[in-house]
């Protein structure tokens, strides 16, 4: 069983930055592959960005790449995400998920365990 507990969301202009935590209980923190999705208002969840247990894998959607990087410390239970160059369209609730197995997982079942959100507001 993980717990987790997202921070770190907040309103800033177009083109600023943030960076998100997420903190994780339990002592198998670091065998998961952690994940962030989001979901703005009347849209689907969808798949921002993943990091393998070992922090050495990457996987990011699309519209994100170059301007986001997740990154973990195992030592501290927790994963980041840090949001750079941010757009109006990057607005929506960000959550942190957790699962075991590959990497390169973009699909919300996939995930096993779920935080709940942290808000992301861009705009001038």
């Amino acid at each position: 069983q993980v717990q987790l507990v997202e921070s770190g969301g907040g309103l800033v202009q177009p083109g600023g930055s943030l960076r998100l935590s997420c903190a994780a209980s339990g002592r198998t923190f670091s065998t998961y592959v952690m994940g962030w999705f989001r979901q703005a208002p009347g849209k689907e969840r969808e798949f921002v960005a993943a990091i393998s247990w070992s922090g050495g894998s990457t996987y990011y959607a699309d519209s994100v790449k170059g301007r986001f990087t997740i990154s973990r410390r195992n030592a501290k239970n927790t994963v980041y995400l840090q949001l750079n160059s941010l757009k109006p369209e990057d607005t929506a609730v960000y959550y942190c998920a957790a699962r075991r197995g590959d990497v390169a997982a973009a699909l919300r079942l996939e995930y096993d365990y779920w935080g709940q959100g942290t808000q992301v507001t861009v705009a001038s």
